[in-house]
């Protein structure tokens, strides 16, 4: 099955626009490398001095960011013209935050993890790329095949 119509146009997104729509969502998937491979978490983060920021605690996701770890981290969203929707990825490298009080002053005072537990842990993913796309939302009968019209095997 595939679509046989011409593609809607997608548009590339300036670095301004990325971070723009990146503070109207507040989570996103983190893709981190964690024994040789990749595993995505999802983070609730806020925009911080053109960088991101989330909490965490203790466990697979922080060990996976010690030292100067490469991440990616997307974001989507839908809005603006109806049937439009957007994607967001920043890749860059995370770096643990030391707990200070200029730190729960600006983003600590408004980051709230969804999940309950100990989150003491702040990280800070500062980008090397930021990259996104807007686009239309292809209607799901673009896609529907009818089983009637679909080439079979004989089973015979």
């Amino acid at each position: 099955m595939h679509n046989s119509s011409a593609a809607p146009e997608m548009e590339v997104l300036s670095a301004d626009a990325c971070w723009d729509l990146l503070r109207e969502v507040s989570v996103g998937h983190l893709a981190v490398l964690v024994d040789g491979h990749p595993e995505i978490f999802p983070v609730n983060y806020k925009v911080d001095n053109g960088a991101l920021v989330f909490r965490t605690g203790e466990g697979t996701k922080l060990a996976a960011l010690a030292g100067d770890a490469a991440v990616a981290l997307e974001a989507d969203g839908t809005g603006g013209e109806p049937r439009r929707a957007w994607s967001v990825e920043v890749k860059g490298r995370a770096v643990v935050l030391e707990p200070s009080p200029d730190l729960m002053r600006g983003v600590g005072l408004v980051l709230f993890p969804w999940q309950a537990g100990p989150k003491d842990h702040f990280v800070r993913i500062v980008p090397r790329s930021v990259t996104g796309r807007r686009f239309v939302v292809t209607s799901p009968l673009t896609w529907w095949n009818h089983l009637d019209d679909a080439p079979r095997a004989d089973l015979a």
